[in-house]
């Protein structure tokens, strides 16, 4: 039987919401993400030729990690114009984050962390 070949295959990105309208507008308004279908039974964006699938459930069980992550070529840049848009970037204690919030990685990767509307965790990452 031959092995499934998925690696070259576009990948789709889930994360769930108990509020879709909310949910639309950050993910649309504030993080600029082109909305490319709204149903009962998900919202879809388009994130850079990756689908997003915003999907709709009672209660959003939220991770106590990262579920979805961009790379940005100039992360000053990324968090002072999303700031602008409303979004609240994340502090951990012991991590070393910079006045902007902006932690560097061992490996010299810098990454920023902040939250939608259901407390689902995202970042922001220049390496």
């Amino acid at each position: 039987m031959a092995r499934p070949r998925l690696g070259s295959r576009k990948i789709v990105a889930f994360v769930a919401t108990s509020s879709p309208a909310k949910a639309k507008r950050f993910y649309r308004d504030k993080l600029g993400l082109r909305l490319v279908e709204a149903s009962p039974f998900a919202l879809v964006f388009d994130a850079h030729g990756t689908m997003l699938r915003v999907t709709p459930v009672n209660k959003v069980a939220t991770a106590g990690y990262t579920v979805l992550g961009w790379q940005v070529p100039d992360i000053v840049d990324a968090v002072k114009r999303l700031r602008k848009a409303g979004v609240r970037f994340e502090r951990y204690d012991g991590m070393g984050q910079d006045k902007l919030g902006v932690w560097q990685s061992p490996s010299g990767a810098r990454i920023a962390w902040f939250k939608d509307p259901d407390g689902n965790t995202l970042s922001i990452t220049m390496l």
